[in-house]
């Protein structure tokens, strides 16, 4: 199967782009319900994976040995917009297991609380804890104390701690170990591809947070972390905050970079994983709200916190409109 068109951007009344991309929706057992484009698209999961990287020191009781608070739980998930909210308990993470911002290995970039026409003041100053991984990276971290792991290279793919990450992300996925692709991650960190369809089941097991007989309870406290903290998870008029505040606490929500987006729905017992081929992030967004509609569960966008991305006017540095981000995306029956 191939990618279908899923948004159109355009300018006057013609149009300029066409993005185009695949969706896929399971149920808790990974059976696909619907679908636009190729639902088994093999698909680099980046950040989307966070929660799953942080079960197994969920599991072994890490943030309860180093006193860490839901929200800091929340971090270990977290793409987050270098706020001080974010840097600030980051900063406790490390502190708490005997760490400091020098033993990260994510790097360091511009905060995303910054949009690409943003100018940043010339007198701020950034280290590793802006990166929006840093609350994983603690998280790593910490799991290497708890076990006396080395901490120089706990990045590399054949680390214990990465080993023990990635046997929990292909369990969560359904899949065999050697099933999962390798890539390496924009913060350094080993990444995983697999079919959107197995990243869609991996939300719906998220949202659900049921006991699990290899991980226990991981998911459930890494679930209620999110999404009593979605603003940790994201960030100031971010859209997996948007998503999460217009799900009041039944939808759990994580971007990826290049065009990820997965939602995992508590009460419908779905797992929904979209994926924009060029990885434009402005069309996930509108895609994303527009999967929701078709699926029946957001009936007013309009009035909810996704209003922003729902068909987003677009105008030039003089303020005159320009175009449109629409969707034209058509979720079927599998």
């Amino acid at each position: 199967m191939k990618h279908v068109p899923l948004i159109e951007v355009t300018r006057g009344h013609e149009v300029e782009c066409t993005h185009v991309g695949s969706v896929a929706v399971v149920d808790t057992h990974g059976r696909l319900l619907y679908q636009a484009g190729d639902p088994h698209f093999l698909t680099f999961t980046r950040s989307t994976i966070k929660p799953f990287q942080a079960a197994p020191f969920v599991h072994e009781g890490g943030p309860a040995k180093f006193g860490y608070t839901q929200a800091e739980m929340a971090l270990l998930c977290a793409s987050h917009s270098g706020e001080a909210m974010h840097t600030d308990a980051v900063q406790s993470m490390l502190y708490k297991a005997g760490c400091d911002e020098h033993h990260l290995r994510c790097g360091c970039h511009i905060p995303m609380r910054y949009g690409a026409n943003d100018r940043v003041p010339a007198e701020e100053v950034f280290n590793q804890l802006h990166n929006n991984c840093s609350g994983k990276h603690a998280g790593f971290l910490a799991a290497c104390v708890q076990h006396g792991y080395p901490l120089d290279n706990y990045l590399a793919p054949a680390h214990p701690l990465q080993q023990a990450v990635r046997a929990a992300v292909a369990h969560f996925a359904g899949l065999p170990e050697g099933e999962l692709k390798m890539g390496i991650d924009g913060c350094s960190a080993p990444n995983y591809a697999m079919p959107l369809s197995r990243l869609a089941l991996a939300y719906a097991r998220l949202a659900q947070g049921a006991l699990d007989d290899e991980y226990g309870d991981a998911l459930g406290q890494l679930y209620q972390a999110m999404t009593g903290h979605p603003e940790l998870v994201s960030g100031t008029g971010r859209n997996d905050l948007a998503f999460m505040q217009t799900g009041a606490g039944d939808w759990v929500a994580k971007i990826g970079a290049d065009g990820v987006q997965v939602i995992g729905v508590r009460s419908a017992g779905l797992g929904i994983a979209i994926k924009v081929a060029d990885g434009n992030m402005r069309a996930l967004y509108t895609a994303a709200v527009a999967v929701l509609q078709q699926l029946g569960l957001v009936a007013d966008p309009e009035s909810s916190p996704l209003a922003p991305w729902l068909r987003p006017q677009l105008s030039n540095f003089m303020g005159l409109h320009t175009g449109e981000v629409r969707p034209v995306l058509q979720i079927g029956k599998a």
